[in-house]
């Protein structure tokens, strides 16, 4: 081997260990760098009024959401749209109502999301649906939030806001859409999030298939449910629906539909029963 070669593969070498380190070493490096460091001071006042039930978390919880919201605001952008402008007020509320559904989850991400879009108020977007012969058509959408499959959620702050104010209504915009996005680790969004083993699917989907014919036979029918009748368009919508009722009226849910109540408890690793006032 002449030098000439020798000096390529020693500059290939060092550019193999350069990339390495930049895609290996450093995401660790600053990732512990950024667990290490203390929850910014500012953010705290935003967190303990943008969720309620925080103050009622238990200790290590807390601490835990705490590192989730550092993460998720570190590691994903947020863009203002029509003229909404981004601050940590914003930054902060969408993080804890999205990260409160990784508390006590072995899963610490959303590995696939990568943009939260901010809309001063409710979109509209354009949407192809086929029709009851197949027809494919295009029609205009106003939404309040929407989760993307390609890395991407949209959401409306007034919405964002209102569900902040009202949060034992069971009806909570980031909590709906976020559900979708661990919906979709799954690759496809279905209702059927990854469980943590194969054996569980088999209750999951007569619990979940028994409880989304309810509320289809109950939407149909102008009788009242528990679960906001929107779940009953289809599996996915059922799931992120009542995942809102599962953290928001978790009392009700579990006295009214115990085995969904019970399913959505083992799925996330939590009781939000813990976290109601009395």
């Amino acid at each position: 081997m002449d030098l000439k070669s020798i000096l390529i593969l020693t500059v290939l070498w060092g550019f193999g260990i350069v990339v390495a380190l930049m895609l290996f070493v450093y995401p660790r490096y600053r990732r512990k760098k950024l667990d290490a460091a203390p929850f910014p001071a500012p953010w705290l006042p935003i967190l303990r009024r943008s969720l309620p039930i925080y103050k009622r978390m238990w200790p290590d919880q807390q601490r835990e959401l705490r590192q989730l919201i550092k993460r998720f605001i570190d590691s994903k952008e947020f863009v203002g749209c029509q003229g909404q402008q981004i601050n940590d007020e914003i930054r902060v509320t969408i993080a804890a109502h999205a990260c409160l559904l990784l508390v006590g989850r072995p899963s610490h991400e959303y590995p696939d999301l990568r943009s939260v879009l901010v809309y001063p108020t409710g979109f509209v977007v354009n949407h192809e649906h086929p029709d009851e012969f197949g027809l494919v058509n295009e029609g205009e959408h106003f939404l309040i939030g929407e989760s993307w499959g390609n890395g991407k959620v949209i959401l409306a702050w007034d919405s964002v806001q209102r569900s902040v104010r009202n949060f034992a209504d069971g009806q909570n915009v980031v909590l709906h859409e976020f559900a979708h996005q661990l919906d979709h680790e799954s690759g496809v969004t279905n209702g059927a999030p990854l469980l943590y083993n194969k054996g569980a699917y088999a209750d999951w989907s007569r619990v979940f298939s028994e409880e989304f014919l309810r509320l289809q036979h109950d939407s149909a029918h102008h009788q009242h449910n528990l679960i906001d009748e929107y779940g009953a368009t289809n599996p996915a919508e059922f799931f992120a629906v009542v995942t809102e009722t599962f953290y928001e009226r978790p009392y009700e849910l579990a006295q009214r539909h115990a085995s969904l109540f019970e399913e959505l408890k083992s799925y996330y690793r939590v009781d939000p029963r813990e976290w109601q006032g009395t």
